[in-house]
């Protein structure tokens, strides 16, 4: 268990608070319908995600990327979203949308999501059909292609922050822990239907005929899914513009009405009001009362408070986002570069063979191979999902963060060591073990954190000895998720900058499974170590 931080730390950044200890202030119990839609999001986002997997690397090469020009296009989205998705994670605390805080960035990234598919799985095509001259072609078609990848993975980057963060606005503590388990088990899913859709030889069917070739098959089907379960999501939950509620429930605020009780000041969040009776004065401000709201938000959305505000994070917080960034380091180190794992290591093939030669055919079997590991992988992450709710009674969150790291830390070290089909095959499982834990443990124990300073905070009110420093800058839920998420693009960036060099320096892709593994055995021992669990 690891240490309490100090007071101090706690009031520099409070978040989630509850104006007062009444039970009204409590979000209704969702029912799992309406959990099961708002997890449609992460279906379609790990649908388009596997499509991508399957499909971007040939068609990079089938518009000629030049390979020095391969590390831009893998860096530049990470890049941008770990300098970017804080920001917009605090705007979107303030956003005072009539659609409410989070939809409106939600159905923008959705819409960037689409467009950037368009244009990598159909970019080739559309320029073929309008440039004939075949230098000017390669350079548009290597150009939109380029384009549409980093802005596809930017957008799907960013996503998953407003997606958690409007769960936590609009869910009961219960709740958001059974809507991040929905959560995992739908990316699971998705990520599973992706890949096996992918492997299926489009070219040779009627639909593939149709529509022209295997990637604008996959455009069909990725589009039409995405839209789908984007759709369902916004639909899936009433969320409260923050504008209706700081200008009209404010003003009407009287004693004697029930529902709503003196609202104190708080660093981060907002007021909400659905249309079931639930409010949840959660307002973000900054110095006295009297200060204009509109002044406030402005303020609190700068970089310098925002910045202030990552700066002065509790240590508890700190060292989740570390664990949280050694755990995405060991697993994108191994899927990266797992279907090439299969192909060099277990079959025995060679990738830079003649292609119609044995050794080349070898290595396609083996990437074929793998992206069945890949397909294994995710349906063993839904599973595994639906099971953490059982084994959290028995092991609790620190269990299960530490079971996570090591199952993935000892299968990857043993995939390693003794490379096999079959047996490389099953300890696959592992591998949704690790994402499955990932996608919900580090969520579950920031919606811990929350709900203790919720408490402490409603004990100060009642004590009447709660302070607040004028000068603190404000962080709301989408903050909080924002900075948690942003830890997986800096391991993009470290994986994306390093396993290169470490692979040509090695001579062989075995070191970085093995390399994969060190880092997950390491993650063991930090999550025991450091990372604070709540009683």
């Amino acid at each position: 268990m690891g240490g309490n931080s100090s007071q101090g730390g706690i009031h520099t950044y409070r978040s989630l608070c509850e104006a007062g200890p009444s039970d009204s202030m409590k979000p209704p119990k969702r029912p799992t319908g309406r959990l099961v839609m708002h997890s449609m999001a992460m279906f379609g986002r790990e649908f388009c995600y596997a499509v991508e997997a399957a499909y971007v690397t040939p068609v990079l090469l089938s518009v000629g990327l030049p390979k020095s020009l391969y590390s831009m296009v893998w860096l530049l989205s990470p890049i941008l979203g770990f300098l970017l998705q804080p920001v917009v994670g605090s705007v979107s605390d303030h956003c005072q949308s009539r659609w409410g805080r989070r939809r409106p960035y939600i159905f923008t990234l959705a819409v960037m999501m689409l467009l950037g598919m368009a244009l990598y799985l159909n970019g080739d095509a559309v320029v073929s059909a309008l440039i004939a001259d075949p230098r000017r072609k390669v350079i548009w078609a290597i150009s939109i292609t380029m384009m549409g990848v980093v802005l596809f993975d930017f957008a799907a980057d960013f996503i998953d922050g407003p997606i958690k963060a409007y769960l936590f606005d609009v869910c009961s503590h219960q709740d958001k822990e059974r809507g991040l388990h929905y959560h995992a088990l739908f990316t699971g899913f998705g990520g599973a239907l992706g890949y096996l859709l992918g492997a299926i030889d489009w070219a040779h069917l009627e639909l593939g005929r149709v529509l022209g070739t295997e990637f604008q098959v996959m455009f069909f089907f990725s589009a039409l899914v995405l839209t789908l379960c984007v759709v369902i999501h916004l639909c899936s939950i009433p969320e409260a513009p923050l504008r209706d509620v700081a200008e009209d429930v404010l003003p009407q605020q009287s004693p004697q009405d029930p529902l709503l009780p003196s609202v104190k000041m708080h660093e981060h969040g907002s007021i909400e009001k659905v249309t079931n009776g639930y409010i949840n004065p959660e307002l973000a401000v900054q110095g006295e009362k009297s200060q204009n709201l509109a002044e406030q938000r402005q303020r609190e959305m700068t970089m310098k408070s925002l910045l202030r505000a990552l700066v002065s994070m509790p240590p508890h917080y700190r060292c989740l986002c570390i664990s949280h960034f050694i755990g995405w380091t060991a697993f994108l180190s191994n899927m990266l570069f797992f279907t090439d794992f299969m192909g060099q290591i277990v079959y025995r093939g060679n990738p830079y063979g003649a292609h119609n030669s044995t050794e080349f055919l070898i290595y396609e079997r083996g990437v074929e191979a793998g992206c069945w590991g890949l397909c294994i992988n995710s349906m063993f992450s839904s599973v595994y999902s639906y099971f953490q709710k059982v084994l959290v009674s028995y092991v609790g969150l620190k269990g299960l963060y530490f079971m996570g790291y090591l199952l993935f830390g000892l299968g990857t070290g043993l995939i390693g060591l003794f490379p096999n089909v079959y047996s490389t095959l099953v300890l696959c499982t592992m591998f949704g073990i690790m994402s499955s834990t990932l996608y919900t443990v580090p969520f579950n124990l920031i919606a811990e954190y929350h709900r203790e300073e919720e408490e402490e905070d409603k004990e100060e009110e009642r004590r009447q000895t709660s302070s607040r420093h004028p000068d603190s800058s404000g962080r709301g839920k989408g903050a909080d998720c924002a900075a948690l998420t942003s830890m997986v693009q800096l391991a993009q960036i470290l994986v994306g900058s390093g396993l290169g060099f470490l692979v040509n320096a090695a001579g062989s892709v075995v070191v970085v499974v093995i390399t994969s593994s060190a880092v997950a055995l390491i993650g063991c021992c930090f999550v025991a170590l450091f990372v604070r669990y709540v009683d």
